[in-house]
């Protein structure tokens, strides 16, 4: 039965030796001859009397000494020493405080990196992530709340990026994921965030959908006055219609060209699964240019500054501006939308073994379960068609220079 009073506790003075105030349930106030006061719990535990701390008056008041007292009542009647659970919180609490988030997120990317996550993957990864540090990097993963992950992403809306800030809540959920997994968490407060961001509009990567259109970007290729390996590049690009970054990082040893092939790793691929190219003789010819002038190192497409990275992202889309094609008309993305949308309107080919040679991912589960055959046959014949396709259409007229391209487009206009 409790005995003391808040304003017993107050008023308890130090005398020459320690004494104690006792209120019931084990619970005393310890006071010190330096007038310290503080809170102790004498309880039995496998039947040896035992001593809990906690904590000193005022900082612990009584109501609060109470409280603990209870609970450590209630750990002892299922079996559980008050001293040993409190031992575990405090180390606990010394972990989560240790474990931030931007540690968690740095183990989290390397995880991926060692798992085989392409590079271009990765440094999306990082470069979402380091938007987050400066607000939550710094903070113990456990204790984040759902209102800072939200501040965290209403700041890359206020710049408008709405879709890198849906992005961003994707990657914060999967980093508070594995957080829970690795035990360094107990909830995702990324989840509760679903709808609570601006939807981004559907913006449809430019590109070319018309013979005569194509037929001009062919012509104006071929009259294309920039670097050698950029040449093929937009070449290579429109005969293969492969994602730009899975050109860009093509290496030789990936090509089988007795058997007129490309077989692309899956750590390349979107969709993380390996992808095979039929290759048409006139793209075999290509390569066979290429290999004069970057056969020897690892890449086809080498970056013009160092032969150990792939050519730059930005090197294909530059030279369709140099070329004449805003934009807003086409992109190097833009050259898969464009043999997608023709090899659809010519009728020839199941539907099914073009989206198979765009290495698409069929949405319905039902229905995916049902078409994982890899149409090989049909597609070496689509990509030879497409190949021939593409040199007609460029022979439709006369070879365009850059500078008569822009000439064109401004007078169509």
């Amino acid at each position: 039965m409790a005995t003391l009073f808040a304003t017993t506790v107050a008023n308890a003075k130090p005398r020459e030796r320690d004494y104690k105030l006792s209120d019931g349930g084990g619970l005393y106030l310890l006071v010190r001859p330096n007038g310290t006061k503080l809170w102790r719990l004498n309880y039995r535990y496998l039947e040896k009397h035992r001593t809990l701390a906690f904590g000193a008056w005022p900082e612990v008041s009584l109501a609060d000494a109470r409280e603990r007292r209870d609970e450590a009542r209630h750990l002892l009647a299922a079996g559980t020493d008050p001293s040993h659970q409190q031992k575990v919180n405090s180390a606990r609490a010394r972990i989560e405080e240790n474990d931030t988030f931007r540690l968690v997120a740095e183990e989290w990317v390397a995880k991926n990196e060692r798992e085989g996550m392409a590079e271009v993957t990765l440094s999306k990864l990082r470069w979402l992530l380091d938007k987050a540090y400066p607000k939550i990097g710094n903070r113990p993963i456990a204790k984040i709340t759902a209102q800072e992950v939200l501040a965290v992403l209403r700041a890359v809306e206020a710049t408008g990026r709405h879709e890198s800030a849906r992005r961003m809540r994707s990657v914060l959920s999967r980093v508070f994921r594995y957080a829970i997994a690795t035990t360094r968490a107990e909830r995702d407060p990324a989840s509760d965030l679903r709808g609570a961001l601006t939807v981004p509009k559907t913006k449809h990567l430019a590109a070319i959908t018309t013979e005569d259109r194509a037929g001009d970007l062919m012509r104006a290729i071929e009259g294309y006055s920039g670097h050698a390996i950029t040449l093929f590049a937009l070449k290579l690009s429109a005969h293969l219609f492969v994602r730009p970054g899975e050109l860009r990082q093509a290496e030789w040893p990936e090509f089988d060209f007795d058997r007129c092939v490309w077989n692309i790793p899956a750590e390349k691929m979107k969709m993380r699964r390996p992808h095979r190219v039929p290759l048409s003789p006139q793209v075999v010819r290509l390569f066979e240019e290429l290999w004069d002038l970057t056969g020897h190192g690892r890449y086809c497409f080498p970056s013009f500054r160092s032969g150990q990275r792939p050519m730059s992202e930005n090197t294909v889309n530059a030279a369709l501006r140099a070329l004449g094609f805003g934009q807003e008309e086409m992109t190097a993305h833009g050259f898969r939308a464009m043999a997608a949308t023709l090899l659809n309107e010519a009728g020839r080919f199941n539907p099914d073994a073009i989206e198979r040679q765009l290495a698409h991912m069929e949405n319905n589960g039902v229905r995916r379960a049902y078409t994982r055959g890899e149409y090989w046959n049909e597609r070496v014949a689509l990509m030879q068609f497409w190949s021939d396709e593409l040199e007609r259409l460029r022979d439709g007229a006369r070879v365009l220079k850059p500078n008569f391209a822009r000439r064109a487009r401004s007078d169509a206009a």
